[in-house]
């Protein structure tokens, strides 16, 4: 805006306060309903994910954020303060149900929420009430908290307990934040996750990446000649550093055992593509992968793979998941494909849940075998997909 009112020059006049408050907020009004309007259409197309988003706010209200997604992208539909209802499922299950009502039950594929007790009695009943919809939890938050769940075996929580000593220590002192730079040529050892706990393993692995000038900092003349160097704290932290002979293998062990988790996190959470049609395969792969990064070894992966299958046995193993897999064209025609029993019995309780008639699911039937064999539409798919990775 300032570059505009710059490049207008001299002479520009401003609006009245009656053209910014009436005419100009009108206008924007209308344009802002036009671009929703274009959203709705595909809603009512090729349907929409319902998604809610708590955060508390400075006066310590549970504010939750109520958006809509679907291809053409994310758009925020309300917030509502929940500090009274955010724990009461029947209440919950009231509000949801309104907002499946304000957007069209027809136009609403699943409810996403994430998955505290009251939130999973409150889709339980909205499932119930809404025939066609599903309600599922929130990817995300449930890996997270595999991760949260991880993040409390011993080894794990030792390793993450020195390595925050560590980035206290050092974020806390501008000396050592400066000299700590220097040794690793500007790089920074905090690391941003997209949630809690993830940060706190990627953090891990910043750290260790930066193994070889933490050391030599703390092994320098300049360290050993400042008063920190002197300072209970920063002993502790050197000590680590230098002398702990478990720190370092214990970080390299703890990464091993998670960042195949991470990976799926960030494709759960980012906007490059749909995430439904790809979590199944993901979690296979990321769990395929920890016992690869383990050796093999049972005593080693068994209890990380133990947290992760309880967490996705009663949270994440949906039908949706199971049939998004099943119809996602990369997976589906690739040599390798197999859809085992789990699979195929997620796909036909989503197609029994969305077609509710004997004639629908006759039809899909047909489609399916089409599907298989890659014929027509199908044929031209697999064409375009095959020169896409071509």
């Amino acid at each position: 805006m300032m570059d505009s009112v710059a490049n207008y020059g001299k002479g520009l006049k401003l609006p009245t306060y009656h053209e910014t408050r009436v005419t100009f907020l009108k206008k924007e009004v209308e344009n802002m309903h036009f671009t929703l309007d274009k959203y709705k259409n595909e809603w009512k197309k090729i349907g929409c994910t319902l998604m809610s988003d708590g955060w508390t706010d400075n006066r310590e209200r549970f504010i939750t954020n109520f958006l809509v997604n679907s291809q053409k992208g994310t758009t925020f539909l309300k917030s509502i303060d929940t500090s009274d209802i955010s724990k009461n499922a029947e209440n919950l299950f009231q509000l949801l149900d309104s907002l499946v009502q304000e957007i069209g039950e027809e136009n609403v594929v699943q409810v996403v929420t994430d998955s505290a007790l009251a939130y999973v009695s409150a889709g339980e009943k909205l499932m119930e009430k809404r025939c066609k919809i599903f309600w599922n939890p929130c990817v995300a938050h449930c890996i997270d908290l595999m991760l949260h769940d991880i993040g409390d075996l011993p080894v794990h929580a030792n390793t993450i307990k020195k390595a925050k000593k560590i980035t206290f220590f050092i974020y806390r002192h501008i000396w050592v934040l400066d000299l700590m730079r220097k040794y690793t040529k500007g790089r920074a050892l905090a690391r941003q996750g997209v949630t809690r706990f993830a940060t706190a393993y990627l953090t891990l692995k910043s750290i260790y990446q930066q193994k070889i000038g933490l050391r030599s900092m703390f092994a320098s003349e300049e360290w050993a000649k400042s008063p920190y160097a002197k300072k209970s704290d920063g002993i502790n932290v050197q000590l680590i550093v230098l002398s702990d002979p478990k720190f370092w293998p214990a970080i390299k062990f703890c990464l091993k055992c998670v960042i195949p988790l991470v990976k799926v996190l960030r494709l759960v959470d980012g906007d490059a593509k749909p995430a439904m049609g790809y979590i199944y395969e993901a979690m296979d792969r990321a769990k395929e992968q920890i016992r690869k990064n383990l050796n093999d070894v049972q005593r080693r992966y068994r209890p990380i793979l133990r947290i992760i299958e309880t967490r996705w046995e009663l949270q994440l193993h949906r039908p949706l998941h199971a049939a998004a897999y099943f119809l996602n064209p990369k997976f589906h025609h690739d040599p390798n494909f197999v859809a085992n029993e789990e699979v195929r019995v997620g796909l036909y309780e989503v197609i029994e849940r969305m077609c509710p008639t004997t004639l629908e699911r006759c039809r899909i039937d047909l489609q399916l075998e089409k599907f298989d064999k890659a014929e027509g539409l199908f044929g031209k798919e697999m064409a375009i997909l095959t020169r896409t990775k071509k």
